[in-house]
């Protein structure tokens, strides 16, 4: 069963870094941006990463905090975070729970083989845990403004 728009996402945790785990319960109060992306140290996944970067004191402003979520180890997150300097906690999802919940691993065509991987996908969460818009198949040009413009608009 995923989450569906206008519902109340299920609880869950997950490992974060830069603090042992974070709880979807704990965050009640303020909205939340979920942005899933495939894997650390990618140029589409850097770049995402860098325009949520980059807009992050706007989102913060709007009472929202931005996560990234993959499948990538905690230890490969500290890294990826560090060096490129995020402001916002990259969650582990390592057993593709939340991924599941959300509906992101798909069916992708690497190399001509066929992989499950996460499609890149980002949920606005509002204050109450209620799902309130969800982007698919994203492109990242130009995506972490629309998020933030709907963020704002809550």
């Amino acid at each position: 069963m995923s989450v569906a728009v206008d519902a109340r996402v299920p609880d869950f945790t997950l490992a974060s870094t830069g603090a042992k785990e974070v709880r979807l319960k704990d965050l009640l109060g303020s909205a939340l941006v979920l942005y899933f992306y495939p894997r650390d140290n990618t140029p589409g996944c850097t770049l995402e990463g860098q325009q949520f970067a980059a807009l992050n004191t706007r989102f913060k402003k709007a009472g929202v905090t931005v996560f990234g979520v993959s499948r990538d180890s905690l230890a490969s997150h500290e890294k990826f975070r560090d060096k490129m300097g995020y402001p916002f906690a990259l969650l582990s999802d390592e057993d593709e729970r939340v991924s599941k919940l959300f509906d992101v691993i798909r069916e992708k065509n690497m190399y001509g083989r066929k992989v499950l991987g996460i499609e890149r996908s980002t949920f606005l969460i509002d204050s109450r845990g209620v799902l309130r818009r969800e982007w698919r198949k994203v492109k990242v040009e130009g995506h972490a403004l629309e998020v933030l413009e709907a963020a704002q608009a809550l």
